[in-house]
């Protein structure tokens, strides 16, 4: 939309907006990785940029990458958060830059879960 000319122009863009919005929320899988203080000291930065540089490598231009705040692990820092599509958040810890392949490859792309690094998922 060009410009916004009036009341029911503005109306008719949020709800586009609305539609695109929550579309991508359902279809996109999303990696969160732990920025915090502390993750930041355990070397989130280098986590997040290989988690970029990995994601544009293979084209995945589909998953989100976000990131969040100290949640109180501060311990098993590295943390980041896999939530895919129509299955339960897993949160990976003490995660390094060369772990990235590993959980993309497995996780994002095939579906499976890198156990030796789970520190935390849901009971099924």
């Amino acid at each position: 939309m060009d410009k916004l000319k009036s009341l029911d122009d503005l109306k008719k863009f949020r709800e586009e907006a609305k539609k695109t919005t929550t579309t991508r929320q359902e279809t996109e899988s999303m990696i969160i990785v732990g920025m915090g203080t502390c993750g930041i000291s355990a070397g989130a930065r280098d986590v997040m940029n290989a988690i970029l540089e990995e994601l544009n490598k293979r084209d995945l231009n589909e998953v989100n990458v976000s990131q969040t705040g100290c949640i109180g692990m501060c311990e098993k820092e590295v943390l980041l958060d896999v939530k895919l599509k129509g299955r339960e958040r897993v949160t990976y810890g003490r995660v390094t830059p060369q772990d990235v392949p590993r959980i993309i490859t497995n996780h994002v792309i095939n579906g499976n879960v890198v156990e030796d690094l789970v520190v935390g998922k849901p009971e099924n």
